[in-house]
């Protein structure tokens, strides 16, 4: 779709632009199969398709040509029908002044002696890469991008993904709380990447594969969305090297997405949820499954009996690993029935035992404290809720071959025979340095860490035993560098807006160790259906002075307008992606019809808290039962599919269409009141290959 004109691509005579497209092709491989002999240039030089001609640096990519210019790292870009675009504007501190540029090999190479920085521009895949390496500790803000005047939208991966209008007013305001942001993107962002559409069918995507000390600020200029990434060179940390990879698009709201998906196949980091299947088939479970956590008599073979006669015919059902967690005899009713069932655990915190620490936050002697994560300042990392610490993953692989700390904990909490398993934070990319001198750890070692121990409960190596039991695997908030070792998970699905945490835990205006000073939300209590969970909330239930912090604040999350599925694009058909657990279907009654529709419309499950003490327990298996029979063969069809194709079919973006693989499902959303080509405002049909659509209108099943 042209953003700019509002219209469908699907209307254009050369047919719909399926998103697998959207990268433009252009034949340099025979520009880039010669490596010509390097040569130092005051002149012009080349070297595979590479020129230096003026103090500039020009490779031939995808669609066009990257000119760089290494005194301020501008970049522009040529296209093939003619038109110059900016793909980043100089840096925003200056590199300095640039030593003499070589070309050798594929690409060219200078310096910034002054900075202590080396720079190499290249070209791979059809993409400029530029990678800088530092001598010494410092920082660059850099690229800068958004900055051509024809830019008409910013594609962001908050959660699910968005794509923002660049001159609306909204996002450009306060009321966004975007602007002047600074997001990390090894853990605030769900994929290392964003983009521009820059209209005319005209785009640019952003990869930034060294996304560890690298974050993504936003501001507004003239009334328009523009974005900075900044990167930090750490020795301690050991990243003294940076890498940017460019590629000019067709502008498709998920281009970036596309290009991103294509970088993770190319490098062997794609998972695949079929292969997943085939070297465990619990997980073909997941397909067609909704998700819910289950309180009092839920969690029983009674409870079980019930959701199946309700006619739920596929659930993940998860549980606290608390003083009660479900029984051996519990489990054999939710395998029987078709379900997967898993405890919730974490490997991050350690507290000492008292009366009121989680269960999973205890450890056998010798843990805590001397597992604790470091500071430079040789105090601890304050743990969740600043109880505790964190814990380092580096501390615990040292240990495990001798003590088997994580293998006994999830021995212990599958002995009753869940084949699934939900493991807090190790995917959310909240990713940590330890000074420790007895396990000092990078932000990188601690990812690998967690993929290695996480790849464990994958593969049921963690067992130590020569007969495996794989798991069912689930983190949260994944980032997309978990994908090969997770089969979902919960929280990636969700735009999360900072005031999402004060709606929660009651605190706008007060600090935290203080009364809260709103309570809309609900606590922890009653103890089997708490309200934080069970309670459903509007706008108007919160304090007068803070509705319209939360009315914005579920505008950024929910409004259909400018969400856009990059995660999908980029890991559908990887992982099983939800939203977060603390969010459940009925927790935010106001944003029901939107929630279901997007879920449909991504292929994405729907997540729900149960519990018989909750008075609404009837309301929600109804609810439950009705969405997932919608859902079940629809994700059964395109489980395992990539998402091929989004467009928006009107110009207000309120009717929007999914393809997934080779159209084996086609779904379309229509999100406004008013009827579309037959389809009524509020539902969704969805139409299987080769079969008939199906419609659903959550209202006439929601409440």
């Amino acid at each position: 779709m042209d953003i700019n004109s509002g219209q469908s691509s699907s209307a254009r005579p050369t047919g719909r632009r399926r998103a697998r497209r959207t990268l433009l092709v252009l034949a340099v491989a025979t520009a880039l199969a010669g490596g010509l002999t390097p040569a130092a240039t005051a002149g012009p030089a080349h070297a595979a398709g590479v020129r230096v001609q003026g103090g500039h640096v020009e490779l031939p990519i995808s669609g066009g040509t990257a000119t760089i210019d290494p005194t301020t790292l501008r970049i522009d870009a040529r296209t093939d029908d003619g038109r110059t675009l900016r793909v980043s504007d100089p840096a925003a501190d200056a590199p300095g002044r640039p030593g003499r540029v070589t070309a050798s090999g594929r690409g060219a190479q200078w310096s910034y002696p002054e900075r202590g920085l080396r720079a190499r521009a290249s070209v791979e895949h059809g993409r400029l890469l530029v990678t800088l390496t530092a001598d010494r500790d410092t920082t660059l803000a850099w690229p800068v991008t958004g900055t051509d005047p024809a830019s008409s939208a910013l594609q962001l991966p908050r959660g699910e993904g968005l794509s923002l209008p660049v001159a609306d007013p909204f996002w450009n305001s306060g009321r966004a709380r975007l602007v002047g942001s600074e997001e990390d993107m090894a853990s605030q962002l769900t994929l290392p990447a964003w983009g521009y559409t820059l209209g005319g069918g005209r785009g640019v995507s952003y990869l930034a594969p060294t996304d560890i000390d690298t974050s993504l600020g936003c501001s507004s200029q003239d009334g328009r969305l523009r974005t900075t990434a900044k990167h930090i060179f750490s020795g301690g940390n050991a990243t003294r090297a940076y890498t940017v990879a460019f590629s000019l698009t067709d502008g498709s709201p998920v281009a970036s997405a596309v290009d991103y998906r294509r970088w993770l196949a190319e490098h062997g980091r794609l998972g695949s949820l079929s292969d997943k299947i085939r070297a465990n088939p619990q997980t073909g479970k997941l397909l067609g499954a909704f998700h819910a956590y289950a309180w009092g008599g839920d969690r029983t073979a009674a409870g079980i009996a019930r959701l199946k006669s309700a006619g739920i015919s596929r659930l993940w059902l998860g549980y606290d690993a608390d003083d009660a967690p479900m029984k051996s005899a519990d489990v054999a009713a939710a395998t029987k029935a078709g379900y997967l069932v898993g405890p919730y655990d974490s490997f991050a915190n350690g507290r000492d035992k008292g009366p009121d620490t989680p269960p999973n936050s205890v450890w056998p002697e010798g843990v805590y404290p001397s597992f604790c994560v470091r500071r430079a300042d040789g105090t601890p990392q304050p743990g969740f809720r600043q109880q505790g610490c964190y814990l380092s993953s580096e501390a615990f692989e040292q240990a495990e071959k001798q003590r088997h700390l994580l293998a006994d904990r999830t021995r212990s909490l599958v002995a009753n025979g869940a084949s699934s398993y939900f493991l807090d934070v190790d995917a959310a990319g909240e990713l940590f340095r330890d000074h420790a001198a007895g396990h000092p750890m990078t932000m990188a070692r601690d990812r690998a860490n967690r993929l290695a121990r996480m790849g464990r409960l994958t593969d049921g190596s963690y067992d130590g035993t020569a007969r495996r039991t794989p798991l069912v695997l689930g983190s949260e908030s994944a980032g997309a560098w978990a994908n090969q070792v997770l089969a979902f998970d919960h929280g990636s699905g969700t735009p999360v807006d900072g005031r999402l945490w004060p709606m929660e835990n009651g605190h706008f205006d007060s600090a935290p160790d203080q009364p809260k000073d709103d309570t809309a939300w609900g606590g922890y209590l009653p103890a089997e259906a708490p309200d934080t969970f069970f309670k459903p909330v509007r706008v108007g239930d919160f304090a007068p002075a803070h509705r319209a912090a939360v009315a914005d604040a579920l505008k950024a999350m929910y409004d259909p307008a400018y969400r856009v599925p990059l995660y999908e694009t980029a890991l559908h058909g990887s992982l099983v992606n939800v939203e977060r657990w603390e969010l459940p279907f009925g927790k935010l009654p106001e944003e029901k019809t939107n929630r279901a529709l997007l879920a449909m419309l991504y292929n994405t499950p729907l997540n729900f808290v149960l519990s018989d003490k909750d008075r609404r327990d009837a309301q929600n298996v109804r609810e439950l039962a009705a969405l997932q029979r919608y859902f079940a063969p629809l994700h059964q069809a395109a489980g395992t599919e990539e998402l091929t194709s989004f467009d928006w079919l009107t110009s207000d973006r309120t009717v929007q269409r999914t393809v997934f693989g080779d159209a084996a499902l086609t779904v379309t959303a229509n999100f406004g009141a008013a009827a579309h080509d037959g389809l009524p405002g509020g539902c969704a049909d969805a139409t299987p290959k080769g079969g008939t659509p199906r419609r659903l209108c959550p209202a006439d099943v929601v409440s």
